[in-house]
């Protein structure tokens, strides 16, 4: 309506008639807008980035009219104070910026590209630049490719739309409708590789979609998208300041501010950005055998006495790993026994570790959950802490899952103790949906992480740049070179503020009760443990009709075992939504339904009860 009205006004052949009822509508629709206040999600669920949007949107058209000439919009906006009266300095300073804000380098004229009709099938990747005379074929290329990725985007969000298209292993390596995955002597046309981008897409799994529940990374945040499509165009490193001066510096302002929710003094210590929640996992345990027996660096494992390190029978398999890729070994990573639901018991980490000392073993490391891959679980961090300072040991929390739950004033206290850890794993591409990867190691002591790790690289960090190089990361890090994962993390954060992702997560932890209180007393469920979720892990088993009533017995495990692979693979078949399922020690196979994807509403968990009772009913 507003670009109708922005027409209207341009043009002379439209009365004034017609001019005054667009003015009048504008009106009617600001009013039920308090513009000047930009607190749209209090209006509607929109995120703050989109608030910023609008903000921006609506300096446009005023600037479009201007640029027409047309005086009623103009006019209607001094009347409501739309962006000028009663605004503070600080708001009119955003309004002069926004003028300004887009008119640089990049925004020029000659960069905005239209599309042309182009014969991709006589192009080549040896015609794109930085070929002579590559400019227009490449532009063209990459609007192509654009319009690929925003159709899937905008899919994504489509309920009618698939989760997947699933299709076995054996037909995907055979081809399917020309997208063929052999690589080949001959370069292929750009024809075939656009198509082969849309069936990259086509075959894969929609992540994004409201109806995704399977893996703890979930959702498509769209401000976290464009951070990642211009971190892919930046193509640099994040080793030394000198080559990606302004990640390295989001980067650390970034984890001061991690560190700061975490509770340590002043966000003081040290973190990187790592591939993942398994590799900050083993950085915790690298640092700690580093704090406790600096030799070993230079030695070896022999320098050291035989060293265990303790975690929970829940916890994520890395710490085990890390365990075996550092020379510990598998048995001396030893598995602390859990309550019910699933948290470490306080008592028999204590009971272990002396009986460790009495082996002859030093004790050395503890890692404490924060958030569990299957239950959800959160260890009590106060009292596992308390055991560690009387022992002298390395504190670790893996809040990969639950570090999230630190932006929530509603659910922090789940972490609460937190603040005592020597290290935290932190995964933002799992709680608070910023796009894979993006895993944070957070250290308390400052300079250990180089300590650890630094090789002083002549060639690459040489100490008498010109700059002060104490910023360059790269000697602290295992890696040499290492992605940039900070930049579409630090645009969410801007974008959505503190409180957009303390909304994000509440609303997601809301969904989970919700569910929880569907199913707990319904017909044909059972939970898998008694109380609340503490987490969004929700696990449940479901019964077809066969079941009820049977006596448990192994028959009865037996059949119960195969429900939820069956389910599942029927889900998969369908496209209609994917959970994942698992079986826990003693416990037989059941659904483990998780929520990270704000998208996601209370008609999508609606869908899934009634999608697994459609499936699982005849069973």
């Amino acid at each position: 309506g507003l670009c109708g009205y922005l027409i209207n006004s341009s043009g002379e052949r439209e009365g004034e008639r017609e001019r005054e009822r667009g003015s009048s509508l504008f009106t009617e629709a600001i009013s039920l807008l308090d513009v000047r206040a930009r607190t749209l999600p209090d209006v509607f669920p929109l995120s703050g980035a989109n608030c910023d949007f609008i903000f921006h949107l609506f300096c446009f058209l005023r600037g479009m009219m201007e640029v027409f000439g047309g005086n009623s919009l103009s006019s209607t906006c001094d009347t409501l104070g739309f962006l000028q009266k009663n605004n503070s300095l600080e708001e009119r300073g955003k309004l002069s910026g926004s003028k300004n804000l887009l008119s640089c380098d990049n925004s020029d004229r000659d960069a905005r590209y239209r599309h042309n009709e182009t014969d991709f099938s006589n192009l080549f990747a040896r015609d794109l630049l930085p070929a002579k005379n590559g400019e227009e074929p490449t532009i063209q290329f990459l609007l192509e490719l654009v319009d690929i990725l925003t159709n899937y985007v905008k899919k994504t969000f489509d309920r009618s739309t698939k989760v997947l298209d699933f299709h076995h292993p054996h037909q995907l390596l055979e081809g399917m409708e020309g997208f063929n995955l052999e690589l080949s002597d001959q370069p292929e046309s750009l024809e075939q590789i656009l198509v082969d981008c849309r069936d990259t897409l086509k075959y894969g799994v929609r992540t994004g979609h409201p109806r995704f529940f399977n893996q703890l990374s979930t959702g498509l945040d769209i401000i976290g998208l464009a951070g990642e499509w211009l971190t892919s165009t930046a193509n640099t490193n994040m080793f030394t300041y000198e080559i990606a001066p302004v990640f390295v510096l989001m980067e650390q302002l970034t984890l001061k501010k991690m560190r700061e929710m975490i509770g340590w003094p002043n966000g003081e210590g040290d973190g990187l950005f790592s591939p993942g929640g398994a590799i900050s996992n083993m950085y915790s345990v690298m640092i700690a055998r580093y704090k406790y027996f600096p030799e070993v660096k230079t030695k070896g494992m022999s320098a050291a006495p035989r060293l265990v390190l303790f975690t929970s029978e829940h916890s994520h398999y890395s710490i085990k790993k890390a365990g075996a890729a550092l020379g510990f070994g598998t048995e001396n990573v030893i598995l602390l026994s859990t309550d019910e639901r699933g948290r470490v018991i306080p008592a028999d980490l204590e009971a272990k570790i002396i009986d460790a000392k009495q082996k002859g073993c030093v004790p050395l490391f503890v890692n404490a959950t924060g958030g569990s891959t299957v239950y959800g679980a959160f260890d009590p961090i106060n009292e596992i802490a308390d055991i560690c300072e009387k022992y002298n040991l390395w504190l670790h929390v893996d809040g990969a899952w639950g570090g999230g739950l630190l932006m929530s004033r509603k659910h922090r206290h789940k972490l609460s103790g937190i603040e005592r850890a020597n290290s935290v794993t932190w995964n933002p591409h799992k709680m608070m949906g910023v796009p894979l990867q993006c895993s944070a190691i957070l250290v308390r002591d400052k300079g250990i992480l180089a300590g650890c790790n630094s090789m002083c690289a002549g060639y690459l960090f040489q100490p008498d740049k010109q700059y002060d190089v104490t910023y360059d990361t790269g000697d602290k890090a295992i890696q040499c070179g290492r992605h940039v994962d900070i930049f579409k993390f630090w645009l969410m954060w801007k974008a959505k503020g503190t409180i957009g992702f303390e909304q994000h997560i509440d609303k997601c932890l809301d969904l989970s009760q919700y569910l929880y209180n569907k199913i707990k007393n319904r017909e044909g469920y059972e939970m898998v443990f008694n109380g609340e979720p503490q987490h969004t892990n929700v696990c449940f088993w479901y019964l077809p009709q066969s079941l009820r009533g049977m006596p448990d017995g192994d028959e009865r495990r037996e059949k119960l075992h195969r429900v939820a692979p069956k389910i599942k693979a029927m889900m998969m078949e369908s496209g209609t939504t994917m959970v994942g399922y698992q079986p826990q020690g003693n416990k037989v196979n059941f659904f483990r339904m998780v929520i990270s994807n704000p998208a996601a509403t209370q008609s999508d968990i609606d869908f899934l009860i009634d999608e697994i009772e459609r499936l699982g009913h005849d069973l």
